[in-house]
């Protein structure tokens, strides 16, 4: 587990833009393609923009990524809250990556196809890899939340052979689809982008205090053999131990 600690929201951005191009550079000195799942949330849509400026769409070569997602929002991609239609606003028509190399989680059909399809989608693209993915983005949610894993969920919080699932949040009136752990955890870096002392309390619980997934789901992802990341800025970081 490795701990990236930033003054605040923009200076934690320039990190991880600095961090993943470096990453993307180097993986493709061995490999011929690059896969990242995105997230959604503010703090990501700060870091699409910044990849997508002039100083840094030249940085990465594109053509090589191939773009995919943790979680959707199951509304239809035209919808504001849509993971998928806020990465297109904010970086993918902005960056040359090919149409044939982005993998959205469809809302065009049931909720449960989409999740099959996506997770044919992935078996593909991993059916020779001795990982999936070279970098997962991940949020966390004040409530301790990381993908669609939210508390009390343990369907989805403890699956163990799917590697997507469709499920109903009351809280949020909607369905949503999401990866679950276990193709996460086979990815080669896993980094969660946490900022504001609102998330200061769970990120300590999180870390540092007891194993509890059903009450704060993002302990569940623990990446083997891969890499662990935290980008945490200072207020998000102030309750855990220096």
């Amino acid at each position: 587990m490795q701990f990236h600690i930033s003054k605040n929201t923009e200076d934690l951005s320039r990190q991880v833009a600095d961090w993943l191009v470096d990453r993307i550079s180097n993986t493709l000195k061995n490999q011929d393609k690059f896969t990242i799942a995105l997230s959604g949330g503010s703090t990501p849509k700060k870091l699409h923009e910044l990849l997508a400026s002039d100083a840094y769409k030249n940085k990465i070569d594109w053509s090589k990524l191939h773009i995919f997602w943790g979680d959707e929002r199951y509304v239809p991609f035209t919808d504001e809250r849509n993971n998928a239609k806020m990465a297109f606003d904010t970086l993918l028509d902005h960056v040359p990556v090919p149409k044939e190399h982005i993998h959205i989680m469809r809302t065009d059909i049931p909720h449960e196809e989409s999740a099959i399809e996506y997770e044919q989608i992935l078996a593909d693209y991993f059916h020779n890899s001795t990982h999936t993915f070279d970098v997962v983005l991940l949020g966390m949610g004040d409530d301790g939340h990381t993908l669609s894993l939210f508390p009390g969920k343990t369907d989805v919080i403890h699956e163990q052979k799917k590697w997507t699932t469709s499920l109903w949040l009351d809280s949020q009136d909607m369905f949503r689809v999401t990866l679950t752990a276990p193709v996460v955890n086979q990815s080669a870096a896993v980094a969660f982008l946490v900022t504001g002392a609102n998330k200061a309390h769970v990120l300590h619980n999180v870390i540092e205090g007891e194993f509890r997934p059903e009450v704060y789901p993002s302990q569940v992802i623990k990446p083997e053999p891969g890499e662990l990341h935290w980008f945490i800025d200072e207020a998000a970081g102030e309750e855990l131990k220096k």
